[in-house]
């Protein structure tokens, strides 16, 4: 199981209200990994697919696979601003330490 902020279920809901998909859940998984460590994505879906494990955290529906559930286990979705602009940024304590370089992996960014 993840967990999503305040401010990042927030900002999940307003991206689902402008959309006027309000019935839809946040998907999160491991898009592979790189010298950075792991990379993310996330996108919005209607429903879970087969396998999936769905749980809520702050009021958002939340979709995981069962690939991507043991590299997320225990991980903090927040949403942040700084100099470089705005973006989801995951917080995971499973990530390997070190890698060639740092910040934010690609799950950085809009939802959708």
């Amino acid at each position: 199981m993840i967990t999503l902020t305040e401010r990042a279920a927030s900002e999940v809901k307003n991206i689902l209200e402008q959309n006027d998909k309000l019935d839809y859940g946040l998907r999160v998984y491991v898009a592979g990994s790189g010298c950075s460590g792991l990379q993310y994505g996330m996108g919005l879906d209607e429903l879970p697919i087969e396998d999936d494990q769905v749980f809520e955290s702050n009021g958002v529906r939340v979709f995981i696979d069962n690939a991507s559930l043991p590299l997320l286990t225990g991980s903090t979705v927040d949403f942040v601003e700084t100099a470089m602009g705005t973006g989801f940024k995951i917080d995971n304590p499973n990530a390997p330490a070190g890698g060639c370089g740092s910040g934010c992996s690609s799950g950085c960014g809009s939802a959708e």
